[in-house]
């Protein structure tokens, strides 16, 4: 079983098309086994859509636990009590049950419902899927993510999706996150989620602030997965992952915590083709908590709490030349001084990255009325430590840098089911936040210029210190109509207004319209416009003193910093779903964005933080085709995406970008540096005896990128070589392998990644914004144990 698509909101009689991975057509997403010893066989459960009626949603409610697999409707598991056969209602537990279960599964398709995708393209992981990706819940995020089209992978865990750079915004259960400042890696866990959904498109006017793609999370709770689980994962590259979870359920309550560590030395990606990576150790800790109180049937209050928790080693790229950025720094008496002081390949450049963030939310359902209010908060570090002498002598400038940003506000969300066929949905969201940054450098001093023009330099570097600070925040309103004109047509309309008080103040009115018609069962077709309004993202936007530096090793190429400002764009979505015979589906999406002040990041300098800046214009266009086969034990997906990322005239934070690029850019369009032209993963799945207590699954993934951009004769003018990776995995479950009553499934897996140890660059360490030379994990060969109880 593979990641699962839903293309648009259709009533529950239409569940049986099944869903897609990838944005190729599966089977409905299997049910949670309940706990407790029982043969593991493939769930026959289908999954629900969500309803576009106050018809579809009533009779879902009555079904109450019997169907699952809805977004943000978990499965619902069977509840194990050792106190005498009493449940957590004080009943006899056979009896309540399916009451309880009846009760949760209700409202979460309760929650589902007030944030529809009605004529966006969603992909969904639910946990099966999850499962069968190579790595499963030790795979990280953006892994899985690159299962579905259009997703390109890029350096320090980034994806970038439909040709955006980091315009990926996530959510909780349904409570869109603050942004932080990580770079590397993921601060939400694969083993956070019991499934997830990508969401991109045409949005409907619910989703503001980051568009390109939303990733909403529905995390793991004591009602969804009982009991513990303790695993262990490892191998190459002194790769140690050991990992712990628990849940349950008592009385009103339901609770779940799951934590795990992290030691391997592949952090970040390697700067040198080699094999293993020259100073690249990394250790990581995340946690997650989450704490339910159902009061009745109607009302729900629910906390969730996360730690993330990372250091990393800078890799070193050997052989580099002792000079900064001046030419005449290159003969000088200094340079020649330091040469035999530091060799590229000893740096120790380090980093540490800090997010915990909280989520409490009530949920309540009033009538014909569905209501969740959240108050969240979210703090986020990070802290670059230089190697001083080595960063002094290569980049003229050793910085020790620091930025955090503290986030806090709350998100409402509300559905009136007005009549059967029409429902209105209303909320807003508001983030206050807080952003400092501290930087204390060592610099060479200008002590003049030489005949050409050429500056000179004193020998003894001198101190800068330079900090800032300030608090701001956005806001987003929204309203829109959820119309049935007729039979097989949904018409989805919307308002959304937004403002920014940051950096930059604006404030922009933004329609909404998506459309959704099933001529026929099996033929789903949708078309949408959006207008989309993004602030830009405060945690990367600096509001330093460029002045400190003149006269120094570090100067900028030019004074001119305009704020960065936000993005304003028309959306354009279209696309077609076809059921071809069960089972078997394809797919087809084309978008068009037109964009005013298109926002992008790079990492300009030393310290691994992403700086934003803007262009003027810019477009991006594409198109995605996807097919799955899933029947009985065999599961099959493919999908290929092809997309343009274009822009002209970069109008803000200039001093990053030299002089000439600048000029050039000006007059020319050119290739945004995450362009990727065309993308594809392809996987299957067979499962052995899987109708027995001890099934063997084998799967295999792969994932093609055409490569994306690196300076060529113009910025950004050439394109990286093209790659394709395999990956394997194979995975042996028993039930009651140690024949101990309190011991349930038992699990090992092999994972292989990179299975014929392809050479493969991500970067090459130029274009806009790129920092240093990356390439893709060579072969790694992983093992792991996982002992429910």
């Amino acid at each position: 079983m593979f990641p699962t698509r839903l293309q648009t909101r259709r009533p529950a009689r239409l569940a049986s098309l099944g869903l897609l991975l990838s944005g190729v057509a599966l089977p409905a997403m299997a049910a949670m086994p309940p706990a407790g010893p029982q043969p593991a066989q493939r769930a026959t459960s289908k999954a629900v859509s969500k309803a576009t009626s106050e018809e579809a949603t009533r009779k879902a409610g009555q079904k109450g636990g019997q169907q699952d697999g809805q977004k943000g409707a978990p499965p619902a598991a069977k509840t194990e009590d050792g106190a005498g056969g009493r449940s957590s209602f004080g009943v006899d537990a056979a009896a309540s049950a399916p009451e309880r279960i009846t009760v949760t599964a209700r409202l979460d398709r309760a929650r589902a419902a007030l944030q529809p995708d009605t004529g966006a393209t969603t992909y969904r992981f639910d946990r099966h899927a999850i499962e069968t990706v190579p790595g499963g819940d030790n795979a990280p995020l953006n892994g899985v993510l690159l299962q579905a089209p259009g997703v390109a992978q890029d350096s320090y865990g980034q994806i970038h999706v439909r040709g955006d750079h980091n315009e990926v915004q996530f959510r909780l259960d349904g409570v869109q996150l603050p942004e932080g400042l990580t770079v590397f890696g993921q601060t939400l866990m694969t083993r956070f989620a019991d499934s997830l959904s990508m969401t991109t498109g045409a949005l409907p006017s619910e989703y503001g602030f980051l568009q390109a793609a939303v990733i909403d999370i529905t995390t793991k709770n004591g009602a969804t997965n009982p009991g513990g689980e303790a695993s262990i994962y490892g191998g190459a590259r002194d790769y140690f992952f050991p990992s712990l979870q628990y849940g349950g359920q008592s009385g009103k309550w339901d609770y779940f915590a799951t934590g795990d560590f992290v030691h391997d030395r592949v952090g970040i990606e390697n700067t040198t083709p080699r094999f293993n990576a020259l100073h690249d150790l990394s250790n990581q800790y995340h946690f997650l908590g989450h704490l339910r109180y159902t009061a009745d049937a109607d009302t729900r209050i629910s906390l969730i709490a996360g730690v993330s928790n990372a250091e990393y080693q800078l890799p070193n790229n050997p052989g580099q030349q002792t000079q900064f950025q001046e030419p005449s720094f290159a003969g000088s008496t200094l340079a020649q001084h330091l040469a035999g002081n530091v060799d590229s390949a000893s740096l120790d450049e380090r980093q540490k990255e800090i997010t915990d963030f909280g989520i409490l939310s009530l949920q309540k359902e009033i009538g014909r009325v569905s209501l969740q209010s959240s108050a969240f908060l979210r703090y986020s570090s990070l802290g670059y430590s230089p190697d001083m002498l080595g960063d002094l002598v290569y980049n003229g400038i050793a910085q020790r840098a620091a930025r955090s940003v503290f986030s806090t506000g709350t998100q409402s969300d509300a559905t009136w089911r007005v009549a059967p066929r029409h429902t209105l949905r209303f909320g807003y969201q508001v983030f206050v936040e807080r952003n400092v940054s501290k930087t204390d450098s060592l610099v060479y001093p200008q002590t003049g210029a030489d005949a050409a023009g050429n500056p000179e330099f004193g020998s003894t570097p001198v101190a800068i210190h330079d900090g800032s600070g300030l608090t701001g925040w956005i806001w987003g309103l929204y309203a829109q109509d959820e119309w049935k004109p007729v039979r097989d047509l949904t018409v989805n309309f919307g308002l959304r207004m937004d403002g920014v008080e940051e950096y930059t103040h604006q404030q922009q009115l933004s329609p909404r319209l998506n459309l959704v018609w099933t001529p026929r069962a099996g033929t789903t077709l949708h078309a949408g416009y959006s207008r989309y309004f993004t602030p830009p993202p405060f945690e990367v936007v600096s509001g330093g003193s460029l002045d400190k530096f003149t006269g120094t090793s570090a100067a900028p190429a030019s004074a001119q910093s305009s704020t960065v400002r936000a993005e304003s764009d028309h959306y354009f979505d279209a696309g077609i779903m076809q059921r071809i015979l069960p089972g078997w589906q394809v797919s087809f999406d084309a978008y068009y964005k037109l964009a005013h002040n298109l926002i992008d990041e790079g990492q300009f300098g030393a310290p691994i933080i992403l700086s934003g800046f803007n262009y003027r214009r810019g477009q991006v266009n594409g198109y995605e085709v996807a097919t799955s086969y899933d029947r009985g034990p065999l599961s099959l997906y493919g999908n290929m995406a092809w997309s343009r990322a274009i822009g002209k005239d970069i109008t803000s934070a200039q001093f990053n970008f030299d002089p000439e690029d600048l000029a050039y850019i000006r007059q020319h369009w050119i290739f945004l540096d995450h362009d990727q032209r065309w993308t594809a993963s392809a996987g299957a799945a067979y499962s052995l005896f899987y109708r027995t207590g001890h099934p063997m699954r084998l799967s295999a993934t792969m994932v093609y990128g055409s490569g994306l951009r690196a300076d060529g004769a113009v910025p950004n003018g050439m394109q990286l070589p093209q790659y394709v990776t395999f990956n394997l995995s194979l995975v042996q479950s028993f039930q009651d392998l140690f024949r101990v009553p309190f011991l349930k499934r038992t699990q090992l897996r092999l994972d292989v990644t990179n299975l014929f140890d392809r050479r493969y660059e991500l970067r090459d360490g130029t274009g806009i914004g790129v920092g240093a030379p990356q390439y893709g994990l060579r072969r790694t060969i992983l093992t792991g144990i996982s002992q429910r109880f």
